[in-house]
C-alpha cells in the first residue's frame, strides 16, 4: 500500500512539471526515492515544424562528457534496446533485444567505470511524433531495487508525458476512445483484479472481459496489459486516484 502512495506521489509531482528545471528536480527526487542513484530522460520529437530533443539528467560528468564528445547516442545499445521494447527492461536484458557487439559491451564497461553500474529503462513511441526514454540507474555493484521496478515503470511513463507536453509536441492523429465498458475492464484490470474477477464484479462473462481489453489494448497498438494502462492513465480515461481510493477503501 505504501509503494502505491508513493507512486501516485511521485507521479503526480512529476505530472505538474511546466519546466525542465521543474522536471528535473521532479526525477532527481523520484529517483532517490525509488533507491536509484541517477535519472535521465530522453525525448526526441521528429515529424513536426520544429523537430527536437529534450534531455535532462544528473549522470555523472565524466560519462555526459564522454558521451556528448563522441556522439555515442546512435551507437548506445541501451538506446537501441528502448527502441524494440514495448515495457521497461533492465540493462541486464539488452540482448533480448539487440545483439551486443564487441563495441556494446565496451561501451557499457566504460558507463560502469563511469558510476552507471545498472540500470532501468522506461522506452515510449508514438508513431509519426516522437520516441523517447526515462531510465533510472544505480551506481554501485548491487541488485536494482527489484520492489520500485513497477514503481519506475509508471514514474518513467508519467515523465514522458510531461517532457511530451512541455516540449509543445502535439498529436498527429487524435488518440484512442475506449468505450464505457473497454475503461471499466482497464480500470478493475489496473486494481489488479484478473479476467476472471473483472467478470464476476461486472456481471458479464470472462471471454466478454478478455474480448474487451483485446479491444482496447488494440485501439492503443499496445500489446501488454501493463502498458495499455499507462496509455490509459494518459488520456485520462482513468485516474491514479480511481485506482489508489480503491486500494484504500479495500
Amino acid at each position: 500500500m505504501k509503494q502505491w502512495h508513493l507512486t501516485q506521489d511521485l507521479s503526480l509531482e512529476i505530472s505538474s512539471a511546466t519546466n525542465e528545471l521543474h522536471l528535473f528536480g521532479a526525477l532527481e527526487k523520484a529517483a532517490a526515492r525509488m533507491d536509484f542513484d541517477h535519472f535521465a530522460l530522453a525525448y526526441d520529437r521528429r515529424g513536426l515544424s520544429e523537430p527536437g530533443t529534450l534531455l535532462v539528467h544528473n549522470y555523472p560528468e565524466s560519462w555526459a562528457t564522454v558521451y556528448k564528445g563522441f556522439d555515442l547516442g546512435k551507437a548506445d545499445p541501451v538506446r537501441r534496446a528502448g527502441e524494440r521494447a514495448l515495457t521497461g527492461f533492465s540493462w541486464q536484458h539488452i540482448e533480448h533485444y539487440v545483439p551486443l557487439t564487441a563495441a556494446d559491451r565496451q561501451m557499457l564497461a566504460v558507463g560502469r567505470e563511469n558510476g552507471l553500474v545498472d540500470g532501468y529503462t522506461v522506452p515510449r513511441h508514438l508513431v509519426g511524433e516522437a520516441s523517447g526514454s526515462c531510465t533510472f540507474v544505480i551506481r554501485h555493484d548491487r541488485d536494482l531495487p527489484q520492489h520500485f521496478l513497477h514503481t519506475a515503470e509508471i514514474v518513467g511513463a508519467t515523465a514522458l508525458a510531461a517532457a511530451r507536453r512541455i516540449s509543445g509536441a502535439r498529436p498527429v492523429e487524435p488518440r484512442p476512445v475506449l468505450s464505457e465498458r473497454q475503461c471499466e475492464c482497464v480500470l478493475w484490470s489496473a486494481r489488479g483484479k484478473t479476467a476472471g474477477e473483472i467478470a464476476a464484479i461486472l456481471g458479464i462473462s470472462e471471454e466478454t472481459v478478455t474480448q474487451h481489453l483485446k479491444n482496447a489494448r488494440e485501439r492503443y497498438d499496445v500489446h501488454g496489459r501493463q502498458m495499455l494502462i499507462l496509455c490509459a492513465l494518459f488520456d485520462g480515461l482513468i485516474g491514479f486516484s480511481d485506482i489508489f481510493d480503491w486500494w484504500n477503501s479495500s
